[in-house]
């Protein structure tokens, strides 16, 4: 039986074009934490916690935004359908392919 091949539409991206992305997500929340850093010395009152807060907790939210896997990406299951007859046969098919006769159990076979 010949196994289907997947198309160039259901092949997730390559592994260099999802670093790329990662590194492009990684590399804009750690600019936006040195935006962070060089405001706290510009701003006052609440603003710096604010700023202080982006500084302190961007690297822990970079990384896991970085590394999320993205789950529509994955490939779609291909379920085989039906079993069509031919036009001619009218008997259906054995539902049993194994010969039952020269079956062996398998606690016999270990020994």
């Amino acid at each position: 039986m010949r196994s289907k091949l997947p198309s160039v539409t259901t092949l997730q991206a390559s592994p260099t074009d999802e670093r790329r992305v990662r590194f492009i997500k990684y590399t804009v929340a750690m600019t936006i934490r040195v935006v962070c850093i060089v405001l706290m010395v510009f701003v006052e009152g609440w603003w710096l916690l604010v700023c202080a807060a982006g500084a302190v907790f961007l690297p822990y939210f970079a990384v896991i935004i970085a590394n999320a896997v993205r789950i529509g990406d994955a490939p779609e299951v291909v379920r085989p359908g039906p079993l069509m007859l031919s036009p001619g046969v009218t008997e259906p098919l054995p539902t049993e392919s194994v010969n039952s006769e020269r079956a062996t159990p398998l606690s016999e076979e270990r020994r």
